[in-house]
């Protein structure tokens, strides 16, 4: 396995990278979520839904062309 020759500028314009960590993000919430339920009322399972939603993102972000970034 080879990186790309412009990875550094893949990590810091591409969406995809960006809605991935967010995904990631998401994704450590819905972990902590159930230590704060009784603090802040939040309906279970949004958080994974919305994980979900950002990974769908990523992929379509991903398949599209970004001007920020030359082909690689």
């Amino acid at each position: 396995m080879r990186l790309i020759h412009n990875w550094k500028a893949v990590l810091r314009y591409a969406w995809s990278i960006r809605f991935l960590v967010l995904a990631a993000v998401l994704s450590g919430v819905e972990v902590v979520l159930p230590l704060v339920v009784g603090v802040i009322p939040i309906p279970a399972g949004i958080f994974a839904a919305l994980s979900f939603v950002t990974v769908a993102a990523a992929f379509i972000a991903r398949i599209i062309a970004q001007k920020e970034i030359s082909d690689g």
